[in-house]
């Protein structure tokens, strides 16, 4: 159970909560919502324990499974499979274990091999307490429903994606937090900020019903409302004006229509309450030009006055970044060109012979299932890595614009002013101050690291780079991940603008569709095919 009395966080200066009273509960699955930047990522790490509130009393009992927007770090050399493993300590149990068979195959000498043995037999009698070879398959299971394959569990977490480990991490919760085995981990309250991320449809599918059927609390923060739908039966509403949190203890299209049917009560109240103080002050200017009538009048103002405090605040629209991607740079016909890339992490084959030319103007989807190499495709041409055989060749004029899915072309340490600074080291500096204004950046949020942001607002601070950098040739690698509604529209908007080339990654049929591709790519193969609408059922399988 996680219990906050009187909770305040604070980024800066900036009140995102006050006095908030929040209780997660077995049975509790609670959908936390707001605007991006509202705070709700912020919220999120707090109750989890992995940051301090600024002020408010905070309890918490039982287990908890956190799953943050970043991939966690850690021992990089340990397999995707142990990684799983040890939610349960069953890595180390199995480690030692197959060092004791080993002891018992090796040592001739009897009392070397009779305390072999017996080494043995408390291993696995504890392995068996845990779960065994059950929750050995459970976790398997688990991780086979999130896209997660043998062999990709076989491998050092150092030789996966971003996605990829943060699948592995979600994965590991998951099998904590499940019933099955010894133990289980039905009492485990789950926090996980945009759990269906790098997800395919079939696992997004899986997840879901996983969720819906965890008998321990939830806290879930997402864009995918299908989720939110089937899923929360509670509603967090994180709102940033106010700095308070409202909650709704109903489902998903329940909270909506109340929501709507709130807003629509609160403006309807404060349209009546300002036509009557109107109505008022208009009389009561009238009659304090009179002496004899002066109090009247001033009994009528406060009146007026009364009727429009006593009313809740109507909400104020939230604003949105207005996005638009940048005026291309001239370039030649073919400004990027490669040929013959393939690409290998140890004896693991990702991609072979792939050739991909990128014409002015040209739009191009790259196609394949997880762990087919799309984001490691992107990175070869953006030279943030080297093939292992092949060449990326920079046509005239070339000037590259990449958008990477984990952020990683953001410095994490340096604040929100220092990174659009170093995107665009020849920009005039009010130029810049009116670009991060536009996409919602303003004051001391400025001098925020950027490490401190939320998802949704390091994906506005790497498009506002983008922006600055007068790219004719963009490689986007899942640019609407962690954006609310409003501002993935203002995405895909600037995508149907944009003149300039983009090589595109995404699970987001939208976003395909705003793109209007002429090209796809199908990895790992590398072929290459004229975009039809039937690769459009791909892309969320893809």
């Amino acid at each position: 159970m996680i219990t906050a009395t009187d909770l305040e966080l604070r980024a800066g200066s900036r009140i995102l909560l006050a006095d908030a009273s929040l209780r997660v509960q077995a049975g509790d699955r609670i959908g936390l919502v707001g605007r991006n930047g509202a705070g709700k990522t912020t919220t999120l790490r707090v109750l989890a324990g992995e940051g301090e509130p600024y002020g408010g009393d905070l309890r918490r009992t039982g287990e908890l499974g956190y799953l943050p927007q970043d991939p966690r770090e850690g021992d990089l050399s340990v397999t995707a499979k142990d990684r799983v493993l040890s939610a349960r300590g069953l890595d180390e149990l199995l480690r030692e274990m197959e060092k004791a068979q080993t002891a018992m195959a090796e040592h001739a000498d009897d009392s070397v091999r009779d305390n072999a043995v017996r080494k043995y037999g408390r291993l696995e009698e504890r392995f068996s307490a845990l779960g065994g070879y059950a929750a050995e398959s459970e976790a398997a299971r688990i991780c086979s429903n999130l896209g997660l394959a043998d062999r990709i569990l076989a491998q050092p977490l150092r030789t996966l994606s971003g996605g990829q480990r943060r699948r592995v991490e979600l994965a590991r919760i998951l099998f904590a937090a499940s019933e099955a085995g010894a133990g289980g981990g039905a009492g485990t309250i789950l926090l996980l900020d945009e759990p269906t991320n790098h997800l395919d449809a079939d696992s997004i599918t899986w997840l879901r019903g996983f969720l819906k059927g965890h008998s321990g609390g939830l806290v879930v923060i997402s864009h995918d409302v299908e989720l939110l739908g089937d899923v929360v039966n509670k509603v967090w509403f994180l709102d940033a004006m106010r700095g308070e949190v409202d909650t709704y203890n109903m489902g998903w299209k329940r909270y909506l229509d109340a929501r709507a049917a709130d807003e629509k009560r609160r403006r309807r109240e404060r349209a009546n309450a300002e036509k009557k103080a109107g109505v008022l002050m208009e009389q009561a200017n009238k009659m304090r030009a009179k002496a004899t009538k002066a109090v009247a009048a001033q009994n009528m103002i406060k009146r007026a006055e009364k009727l429009v405090s006593g009313l809740d605040d109507v909400r104020q629209s939230d604003k949105v970044a207005k996005i638009r991607f940048p005026e291309p740079a001239p370039c030649g016909k073919t400004p990027l060109l490669a040929e013959g890339l393939s690409k290998s992490y140890g004896s693991l084959e990702i991609f072979t012979g792939v050739d991909l030319a990128i014409d002015k103007g040209s739009r191009v989807v790259i196609l394949g299932l997880n762990g087919a190499g799309k984001t490691t495709l992107l990175r070869l041409l953006g030279a943030m890595e080297t093939p292992d055989s092949g060449e990326v060749i920079a046509g005239h004029g070339l000037r590259l614009g990449y958008y990477a899915q984990e952020h990683e072309t953001l410095d994490h340490s340096a604040s929100v002013w220092a990174n659009i600074r170093h995107a665009a080291p020849d920009t005039g500096e009010q130029q810049l101050r009116s670009l991060l204004g536009t996409f919602l950046f303003t004051g001391e949020q400025l001098d925020q690291p950027a490490g401190t942001l939320s998802g949704g607002e390091k994906t506005r601070l790497a498009l506002a780079g983008l922006v600055s950098s007068a790219a004719n040739v963009l490689l986007l690698d899942e640019p609407t991940n962690n954006l609310d509604p409003a501002s993935r529209e203002q995405v895909l908007d600037a995508l149907r603008r944009y003149s300039g080339a983009v090589v595109l990654v995404t699970h987001d049929p939208g976003a395909v569709e705003a793109l209007e591709p002429e090209r796809v790519i199908l990895l790992p193969d590398g072929s290459e095919d004229h975009w039809s609408a039937e690769y459009l059922e791909l892309v969320q399988l893809a």
